[in-house]
């Protein structure tokens, strides 16, 4: 089975904020693929299938309960419930460093600032675990990054992120059927033209 984990604040006050995009993201996929989200545990979890029906995938979709700086419990938590290793993991959440929009799947790698990352690494103790990335943007100068990420997305953006958070949906889809290098090929477009990594 395939673990799922949208990262963000728990309350209705965060949930428009650019810090849970990655719950957003699964928000939508759970939508999209009729599998609906109950409480258990430390977070809110479904279970299912997608793909084709001679060849399905079985996928457990999780948002955790927990502030952003304490995900790694609720995803210890869940592996185990689960009975499922880090390997098996995806996590979805936001990204200071890329624009509005642009979506990035890793197979793992440091926290890079990312307080709910960094909790999940630090519990893990492995990094062994794929993520994807939906850029945020970084605030104006002077703009505190703690204050930028707890605030809803500005209005110019929002067209964007609705957008993104649809094809976060598709690239998790990809990633789940066909494997995270066709994935990371189809939707990692802008790396190879800015030269990252």
């Amino acid at each position: 089975m395939q673990v799922i984990v949208g990262l963000g604040n728990p309350g209705e006050q965060y949930a428009r904020t650019r810090h849970n995009v990655g719950a957003r993201v699964l928000e939508r996929a759970s939508a999209r693929w009729s599998i609906p989200l109950q409480p258990a545990g430390s977070a809110r979890l479904g279970t299912g299938r997608i793909g084709l029906p001679d060849k399905p995938v079985e996928i457990a979709l999780a948002i955790p309960h927990s502030w952003m700086n304490q995900s790694g419990a609720a995803v210890a938590e869940l592996l185990a419930r689960l009975g499922c290793v880090p390997q098996e993991l995806v996590v979805v959440h936001d990204d200071l460093d890329m624009e509005p929009g642009r979506l990035r799947i890793k197979r793992d790698g440091g926290a890079g600032g990312h307080n709910g990352l960094l909790s999940i690494l630090t519990t893990l103790e492995t990094d062994q675990f794929s993520r994807l990335k939906v850029g945020i943007g970084r605030p104006v100068p002077g703009v505190d990054p703690a204050d930028y990420v707890l605030e809803p997305f500005a209005q110019d953006e929002t067209a964007v992120i609705d957008s993104s958070v649809d094809q976060a949906v598709l690239a998790l889809e990809c990633l789940m059927v066909e494997g995270i290098d066709t994935a990371m090929n189809k939707f990692n477009v802008h790396d190879k033209q800015e030269g990252d990594e």
